[in-house]
């Protein structure tokens, strides 16, 4: 049977979602995110002349001339990812839902997998963040790589379990409408957590149909999706002769207010030995109303879910027989989690320019039990530690741009605010089986960011524009500590960063990209003002607020061939200072080490035949070094956690008949787990598979096949000290590890209406 608990229905939250029973097709389309070049969903009306050169503009709905008579709207769906004219570097794109749909994914964070060179791994339970990987660095749970839900980011700074942490478990791949995503610190919107990229998730705002849909797998996997759309109040679009109104017939949708609904339950018990017992409900409304050019939505969103975690396991034990390959050292380990965001934003576009105004408030709740040295530190007790927190979170961005022009040549203006405050409380106790032993640290953060920013796009010629922004960035803390008066205190930080973009043509297709930035991460609050350390109980070192790094990259797209695009880019980013994950660290988190030096070539490749074939073949390769020798005392100038190589090669056929299938290889290569390379995790390969066939028009079946040769690999591993037992002798640099999952089957059923 499915598992629904009874308390979420007595509560009526099915009830309230249910009665979604209309669509529009005239609210498919999103609005743009302001300051985005390309839209891959768009529409616009059929034109009523042969001279195209009348035809009105799909994005700002902005006819010529109006028309005495026009022909019904048309809805056109395109992708237009990565295209020709359309971006500022070649390492910039767009992820169509077209691209998501039929790829099997084990996990809701694999969706950005399709971002190229990203690889999402799990190195615990799978209601904690994903580990990501990216351009040579261990993201650790997301502290150079931003993520955005329907504009509120994920990451979130001086968090209980690491900098940056960045949770997209509350992610529902169906609802998604497109990915934009960034590579390096060149685009002056771009805050913190962005040296590496970001990633803008989308999400639509009606659906073509309302959806019920069930899926069962392997080791106890149950999920249950409900989702739907309303058109209230609908008007209808008529033969109208106001420009005003003939913008809004352009636009392809209806200014009606559309209520989205969605609502999912899952449950899963995972391959491991004990087993995971994740209970997620994952709920979201959204109401929204008007055209690409103007127009404003508000979301509400609530995500809760709870698990037992198997934490990396040390793979002399696994060897030895001691241990099996899906064991667990601490049968107690695990968390819970709790997300409740209120958001809204409001968008205006014209021939002058454009306006955005966005806002969220946020309440979290985590807690997290973890073990990585087992008896190293208490061999009496064991090492389990839980990390703590409750989090109140506020934020707002504005956006203006204009349109203008700058000594004769076309040219365009944007200027943006944005402020966040964090209020949090933080814990971190020493437990045995959940059960508090001591506390270690506890106390209050609060924590202001807030920046302004301003960029201009300059054409200069019809093959020359250039792209010059900058924005100054503060971030101010203050710390109130409970178990040391010493901890208590302020900090503050500020920093510019210039970026400079440069676009050479289209020539037969191609452009040539030359780009160049400054960013930055933040540092969690207690690292940079503790003067104790509240574990070892001796002077901490000093950590600044704010680690600046500077990205360079030249790069080319080209689509000679009408159906190919492909993008080449050769890319350098350094860092002030490394942030590395203490997986043998009691406190379970970060610490700042030496600066660092990462370059690395980029090669994505897309072909589409439309309505057809998708296929994608994208590459990447990454040196990581420290940039001095033998730094933060240890041998070598490796980083360890570093992948050096990652590889995709996805196929989608759509549309034969009644069926579509998918199927995605990824590869993963070797990087080393120690500064002088002595140890190296090895390389992975995983596959899997989607099948697809529709019985009717409104019912649906899928089978997919997740790792289907059975593959074992590690997801991740580190080089660590632990201590296996209360008599063991300590494990100076042992191997620990989190294996991959084996083979699984699901089985879904999705019926529309």
């Amino acid at each position: 049977m499915v598992w629904v608990d009874r308390r979420w229905i007595n509560r009526g939250v099915v009830a309230g979602l249910m009665p979604l029973a209309q669509w529009s097709l005239a609210q498919v389309n999103p609005a743009p995110v302001l300051g985005s070049e390309v839209a891959p969903s768009f529409s616009f009306q059929k034109p009523t002349t042969a001279n195209t050169g009348e035809q009105n503009d799909a994005q700002n709905g902005a006819p010529k001339d109006a028309h005495n008579a026009q022909l019904p709207a048309v809805v056109v769906k395109g992708r237009a990812q990565n295209g020709i004219g359309s971006s500022d570097a070649a390492s910039q794109g767009v992820i169509s839902a077209a691209q998501l749909e039929n790829l099997a994914t084990l996990r809701p964070g694999d969706a950005l997998q399709s971002i190229p060179g990203l690889v999402v791994t799990q190195h615990s339970g799978d209601g904690k963040a994903n580990q990501y990987f990216l351009r040579g660095y261990n993201l650790d749970h997301g502290t150079d790589f931003a993520t955005f839900v329907d504009g509120v980011q994920a990451n979130k700074p001086t968090h209980a379990h690491g900098q940056g942490y960045a949770d997209v478990n509350y992610l529902i791949p169906e609802l998604i409408e497109r990915i934009d995503y960034r590579k390096g610190p060149y685009d002056a919107a771009s805050g913190d957590f962005t040296s590496a990229g970001s990633a803008h998730v989308v999400y639509k705002k009606a659906l073509d149909a309302n959806v019920f849909d069930v899926t069962l797998g392997a080791f106890g996997y149950q999920r249950v999706l409900m989702a739907g759309s309303t058109t209230l109040m609908p008007t209808k679009l008529s033969i109208l002769s106001n420009s005003a109104a003939t913008a809004s017939a352009s636009s392809g949708v209806s200014d009606a207010p559309t209520l989205l609904g969605a609502l999912e339950l899952q449950h899963q018990n995972g391959p491991w030995l004990v087993a995971e017992k994740l209970q997620k409900v994952n709920g979201l409304l959204k109401f929204s109303q008007g055209t690409l050019s103007s127009g404003w939505s508000v979301d509400a969103a609530y995500y809760g879910s709870h698990w037992n975690a198997t934490d990396p396991i040390p793979l002399n034990a696994v060897q030895a027989g001691q241990l099996p390959l899906y064991g667990s050292m601490n049968a107690s380990d695990g968390g819970k989690s709790t997300r409740s965001v209120l958001s809204g934003e409001r968008h205006e576009t014209s021939d002058e320019g454009y306006q955005k105004f966005s806002v969220f408030l946020e309440h979290d709740t985590f807690s997290l039990w973890s073990d990585f040295t087992f008896f190293e530190l208490r061999p009496t007790t064991g090492d389990q530690f839980e990390q703590q927190e409750g989090r109140n979170a506020v934020g707002a961005h504005w956006t203006k741009g204009w349109n203008h022009d700058l000594y004769g040549w076309s040219s365009s203006s944007e200027v943006g605010l944005q402020a966040r405050y964090d209020n949090i409380q933080l814990g971190l106790f020493n437990t045995q089986a959940r059960r508090v032993l001591a506390m270690v640290s506890q106390g209050h953060v609060g924590e202001w960011s807030t920046a302004v920013y301003a960029q201009n796009t300059t054409s200069w010629t019809p093959w020359a524009r250039t792209v010059i922004g900058a924005r100054l960035d503060r971030v101010d803390m203050s710390m109130s500590a409970a178990e040391n008066a010493a901890n208590s205190g302020l900090a503050s930080a500020t920093q510019a960063s210039p970026k400079l973009a440069v676009i050479l043509g289209p020539w037969h297709q191609t452009e040539v990209f030359l780009s160049v930035g400054r960013g930055f991460h933040s540092n969690d609050a207690r690292g940079v003002i503790d003067k104790i350390d509240p574990t070892t109980l001796t002077a901490s070192p000093a950590i600044p607020a704010l680690v600046s790094s500077m990205g360079s990259e030249v790069g080319v797209r080209s689509q000679v061939l009408e159906r190919l695009q492909s993008s080449l880019a050769l890319w350098q980013l350094k860092s002030n200072s490394e942030l590395v994950y203490n997986a043998d660290s009691n406190l379970g988190s970060t610490s700042a080490n030496g600066a660092s030096v990462r370059s690395g070539v980029e090669w994505t490749n897309h072909y589409e035949i439309p309505g057809q074939l998708l296929l994608d073949a994208d590459w990447a390769w990454t040196k990581a070094r420290y940039s001095n020798m033998n730094d933060n005392g240890e041998v070598g100038n490796h980083i360890p956690n570093a992948v050096g190589k990652v590889g995709l090669f996805r196929v989608t056929l759509q549309h034969l008949g009644p069926w579509s299938m998918g199927w995605e290889t990824r590869y993963m290569g070797a990087y080393p787990l120690t500064q002088d390379g002595s140890q190296v995790a090895p390389s992975a390969v995983v596959s899997n598979f989607r099948l697809k066939r529709r019985m009717n028009p409104s019912t649906q079946l899928s089978m997919d096949v997740l790792n289907v040769f059975n593959r074992q690999y590690f997801d991740v591993a580190y080089s660590q000290d632990y201590q296996l037992s209360r008599t063991a002798s300590p494990e100076p640099q042992g191997i620990t590890f989190h294996p991959g999952e084996p083979r699984q089957l699901r089985l879904g059923v999705s019926i529309s209406f």
